[in-house]
């Protein structure tokens, strides 16, 4: 039996929309706090949500909850959502690694300004989040780190669709797994997740295209997900790369139909179809 999240904080990077705000909603109903740092305090024509929507649907589902508007790439804002949280709450017990930049450009079509970016918000603002949130995770007794990155899957399929974006997102993967080890004596647990198919989310909209929403899972599978590994005492599972459906499928959940996308859903990035035969 996992342990509860009742009372436990959690600081997050993103949260405003899609799968962050669904991580927090979720966690919220167990009786978790949060604290999420994102940008979008007035609305945006192209991405549904702000600060202040993701806010009242955390305290709708029972949380307490405090949003930061602020970039993971600013060290100064960084500090200051992790600062918040030790002030409001007393601790830091879990990071959740969220926000992203997704641009699925080749080389030759994608710009120094994009390649710049992804780094920058997916691989340091992993490293900036986590490690502001170290002190204060090496003192709890339920110290999880989150990261959602994809599985190191080095087949040239992969490697050579999207070079720059996968550089991001792989570095995301290795410092968590390598958060497992190096922090492994304070019984921090590290662990990666990544969907098995798309999430109906706006980047997938907007970046990839809307015909993909309606062969999308909606983002409570990697809720679901998310809570079930973060439920678990810290010992019991720490630098692995976890898919959502694997989870679940762990946990007795096989019938995952009420997430949508169909009978057959859209693989996401870096997963291969299973072997057959």
């Amino acid at each position: 039996m996992g342990s509860s999240l009742k009372g436990r904080t959690i600081v997050m990077s993103g949260g405003s929309r899609g799968i962050g705000l669904a991580i927090l909603t979720s966690a919220a109903r167990q009786g978790a706090n949060a604290v999420f740092l994102a940008k979008t305090d007035t609305p945006d024509p192209r991405l549904p949500g702000t600060v202040h929507t993701a806010l009242a649907a955390i305290e709708a589902a029972g949380g307490s909850a405090v949003a930061v508007v602020g970039d993971v790439r600013e060290e100064a804002d960084v500090e200051r959502a992790v600062a918040t949280a030790v002030d409001r709450f007393g601790s830091v017990d879990i990071c959740v690694n969220n926000a992203s930049a997704l641009d699925v450009r080749g080389t030759e079509e994608l710009t120094l300004k994009r390649f710049d970016l992804m780094q920058s918000i997916n691989s340091r603002g992993t490293f900036l989040l986590t490690r502001t949130c170290l002190p204060y995770l090496k003192r709890s007794g339920h110290a999880h780190i989150l990261t959602l990155s994809p599985p190191l899957n080095l087949a040239p399929r992969w490697l050579g669709a999207h070079p720059a974006y996968t550089l991001s997102k792989y570095g995301m993967t290795l410092l968590t797994l390598g958060w497992a080890a190096e922090f492994a004596q304070y019984r921090i647990a590290a662990n990666c997740l990544w969907p098995q198919t798309m999430i109906a989310t706006a980047a997938v909209a907007n970046v990839l295209g809307g015909e993909n929403v309606a062969r999308s899972r909606s983002p409570e599978i990697m809720a679901d997900a998310a809570l079930a590994v973060l439920a678990r005492p810290p010992h019991e599972q720490t630098g692995e790369t976890l898919i959502d459906a694997d989870v679940l499928a762990e946990a007795g959940i096989t019938d995952l139909a009420r997430y949508g996308g169909g009978q057959h859903p859209e693989l996401d990035l870096f997963v291969d179809p299973p072997l057959t035969g």
